[in-house]
């Protein structure tokens, strides 16, 4: 593609070389320079682009995009100066693959916890109703029918365009993306048009990154704030950031909401392990989702879909068609007849959400045994928190390993024992090996207990020292379950 086509848009503070040439690729790791390549020098957390230029241009880079020109200057090579190469970035691949996002109806979710869920209910929902659509999402990506594993929740902008261009050229008209607070602040989302933005709740993560709760709001907000006019914003009107998020936007705003009034508003009027009974804006309806995140997680869906012009009773009947997302709150219920639900709760809300919805359906004459571990080389400051709220709302926790990745198992726990309290100290225990806790658990059980394997859900590995092994959650339940006879 033409050099001047790519530039469209961009701010240029200064240019050395000639504007009249053809781009093959854009690339920002210069590893993968390629021959005519625009190579786009970022500043990193671990390196910086612009030690990478001259490497990118043995590799065959013929432009390169900085901050901060070069001293050395070659004859041959095109350099363009702008303020900062990660926005630019976003709007070079924009241009490079043809603005998909302008060719199709996106549509980015933002939030703690239910962005999974969310997203992936509605391409179900629009699939469906006919609809070619494409998902972006932290289990996979889809592109029509196609499926690819996913590296990312929010991947780098260039795959992005790569994969929205590939959407809008199978004929896909709706695509639905994950947003995630570190792709809002990496500039991942740079240069795309989105149709709709819709947010979930706001609640204690990544901390690690964003290092206060503030800065986390704040990356959630710039993803309304930064929307055009023609954009529609729906937010979640019960979460006290919810309309935190409407505040500078132009986008056109819309609330949905269990407990206040809103546009979208629902009720949970029956709920069991097999699903529940709901009201949105007075019509009522059954769906296999079950819990009250869950309930919220549908209303957004549904108002979303309602937004995008589609038929309400058309909704309302592909929703409850609709199967539970993979790992978030699947049941399993053995021969002996104890229930198990498997979960990628691992933060405190979402973690309480899973055991509050449990209790809810519970009778409690049922044990609730709770499974569950803290993610190494995350945000520490949730651990203790978990612990109390573990071994508050269940019979029994047994604290695990989740993903320790380069920390030492038995500091995670300890850290989320830190937060138990005395009270709470005959109803816990710790047992490091994954498989091993889930064992405990179904030994302790009885035939109507209910057993949470929470933090994993739909991954199919355990990163330990950095390594992945394959573990799976559910599968290991099942072997267990055939192993133990129960």
């Amino acid at each position: 593609m033409n050099l001047e086509i790519i530039l469209q848009r961009i701010p240029v503070l200064e240019t050395v070389g000639t504007l009249e040439k053809k781009v093959s690729e854009i690339v920002f790791d210069s590893r993968k320079a390629v021959e005519g390549s625009l190579y786009v020098a970022l500043r990193g957390t671990v390196a910086d682009g612009h030690s990478f230029i001259n490497s990118a241009i043995e590799k065959g880079a013929k432009v390169i995009v900085c901050e901060v020109l070069p001293a050395e200057i070659i004859a041959e090579v095109t350099y363009l100066r702008v303020a900062d190469s990660s926005k630019a970035l976003g709007h070079l691949a924009s241009n490079f693959y043809g603005n998909p996002s302008k060719k199709l109806k996106l549509i980015g979710v933002t939030g703690t916890n239910g962005k999974t869920t969310v997203t992936t209910l509605l391409y179900d929902i629009f699939r469906n109703l006919g609809h070619q659509s494409a998902l972006i999402s932290t289990v996979e990506y889809r592109i029509g029918d196609e499926i690819i594993p996913s590296t990312h929740t929010t991947p780098d902008v260039i795959r992005l365009n790569q994969m929205l261009a590939k959407a809008v050229e199978i004929g896909c008209e709706y695509a639905f993306m994950e947003v995630s607070s570190h792709g809002i602040v990496q500039n991942r989302i740079e240069g795309l048009h989105f149709k709709i933005a819709g947010f979930t709740n706001l609640t204690h993560d990544h901390l690690d990154f964003h290092k206060t709760f503030q800065n986390y709001l704040n990356a959630k907000k710039r993803f309304f704030d930064e929307l055009e006019d023609s954009a529609i914003a729906i937010t979640n009107a019960d979460d006290k950031n919810g309309l935190v998020m409407l505040q500078n936007t132009k986008a056109k705003k819309k609330t949905f909401a269990l407990k206040t009034m809103a546009d979208f508003h629902g009720k949970v009027l029956e709920l069991d392990f097999n699903g529940m009974l709901l009201n949105f804006n007075n019509k009522e309806f059954w769906t296999t989702l079950t819990g009250k995140f869950n309930a919220y997680n549908l209303l957004l869906a549904y108002g979303i879909a309602l937004e995008l012009g589609m038929d309400e009773t058309e909704v309302l009947q592909a929703i409850s068609k609709l199967h539970r997302v993979n790992g978030r709150f699947e049941t399993i219920k053995s021969d002996s007849g104890i229930f198990f639900v498997v979960d990628y709760s691992h933060t405190p809300d979402a973690l309480e959400n899973v055991l509050d919805s449990i209790n809810e359906i519970r009778t409690k004459n049922e044990r609730l045994i709770c499974v569950f571990g803290c993610g190494g080389d995350r945000d520490k400051t949730k651990r203790p928190e978990m612990g109390d709220i573990a071994t508050k709302k269940s019979t029994l926790a047994i604290i695990t390993s989740d993903n320790p990745r380069t920390e030492d198992p038995l500091e995670i726990i300890k850290e989320i024992e830190a937060g138990v309290q005395p009270q709470n100290y005959s109803k816990y225990t710790s047992i490091p090996d994954r498989k091993e806790a889930i064992k405990m658990a179904i030994k302790f059980a009885e035939p109507n207990d209910i057993v949470l394997v929470a933090g994993k859900g739909h991954e199919t590995y355990q990163d330990i020292g950095g390594v992945k092994h394959h573990f799976d959650d559910k599968e290991t339940i099942r072997q267990l379950l055939q192993l133990m006879g129960k």
